[in-house]
């Protein structure tokens, strides 16, 4: 396969949809949510958060007084490759985003 080929194919990819995680290490609370991107929906997470404009006030004041080392960023899961091109995943991802903020045990006074 040639160079060519290869850029196309990646260029026909679409991102595998999954859950993300922003947690903030000194309290423990953590914002779970699920994207059909969600590395790019970290990328932006974060980038809110460095202009000072996220619209979650609590996980804005936390990054502001204690700065992104007190933060953890990370893709908790992905939805399985479809053998079929994707369609809707929507539905699996919220029962992938239930799942796992039952396994994390993030009760409602610890999540953003």
């Amino acid at each position: 396969m040639d160079r060519k080929e290869e850029v196309r194919k990646y260029k026909e990819m679409s991102p595998l949809g999954g859950v993300y995680q922003a947690l903030h290490l000194p309290s423990g609370r953590s914002l779970l949510g699920a994207s059909p991107n969600p590395q790019a929906m970290l990328n932006r997470i974060q980038a809110q958060l460095s202009m000072g404009t996220h619209p979650n006030k609590p996980l804005q004041a936390d990054w502001d007084s204690d700065g992104k080392e007190a933060f953890e960023f990370r893709i908790v899961d992905l939805l399985p490759a479809p053998d079929e091109p994707a369609g809707n995943i929507t539905e699996d991802l919220k029962v992938l985003h239930e799942l796992w903020q039952d396994q994390l045990h993030i009760a409602a006074e610890s999540s953003y």
